[in-house]
């Protein structure tokens, strides 16, 4: 026989909960069976006031609390995540300015003589990291050479190698400076001549960078 809907392909069995046994007993709704709207997708009011109690006006504009809690969670996580993007951003462009600021400040590499230029005890002036600052090269052995800046670390003299006292002297104020480390001996610099870092390539001495001298 036909059911409450007069479609008997689809007959009622009494010992079934269906929303099909409606009308029949009169106890059950047809909203019963009816699965519940997930939480986040009820509507409520905030005064959380029922429906007919809500201004006309609500029912063309309803706001949704849950879901007006649940975007702001998710707007709070993209926050978060852009927030978290833009810092990690901001430290890779420092990291590549500071690495750009390194790099452009760091001396480059200078030829600055062959090894048949210069006689043992001879000494060769030469700038270096620029046309500004004036360095001497001095081969104190067959196979040794050092560098260091002219200037004297009193009043930026120019300073030259005495071969007779095999010392680098200055003749403004009498200052003397080891050939072989650049610390002071006597007079009145304050500190050590800054020292020109060499690489010999075959027969080809070049400056490859500045060590400044530490306080004596």
């Amino acid at each position: 026989m036909p059911d409450a809907r007069g479609d008997a392909r689809h007959p009622i069995d009494a010992l079934i909960d269906s929303p099909g046994r409606e009308g029949l007993t009169g106890t059950a709704p047809a909203s019963l069976y009816t699965p519940p709207a997930h939480r986040e997708q009820v509507s409520v009011a905030p005064d959380f006031a029922p429906p007919e109690a809500q201004p006309a006006w609500r029912q063309d504009f309803p706001i949704d609390w849950p879901q007006d809690v649940y975007v702001e969670r998710r707007d709070f996580v993209k926050f978060l995540v852009l927030t978290s993007a833009a810092f990690t951003l901001g430290q890779v462009w420092i990291g590549v300015q500071n690495w750009y600021r390194k790099r452009r400040g760091r001396p480059g590499v200078q030829r600055i003589a062959s090894q048949d230029d210069l006689a043992v005890g001879a000494a060769l002036s030469f700038t270096y990291p620029d046309a500004h600052e004036p360095c001497l090269l001095v081969r104190v052995a067959e196979r040794e050479f050092v560098a260091f800046s002219q200037k004297c670390t009193h009043l930026s003299c120019a300073v030259y190698y005495a071969a007779a006292t095999d010392r680098l002297e200055c003749p403004c104020h009498n200052g003397a400076f080891s050939v072989e480390t650049g610390r002071v001996l006597q007079g009145p610099p304050p500190r050590p001549l800054p020292r020109i870092k060499l690489d010999q390539r075959g027969d080809d001495i070049y400056a490859v960078g500045v060590e400044q001298g530490d306080e004596p």
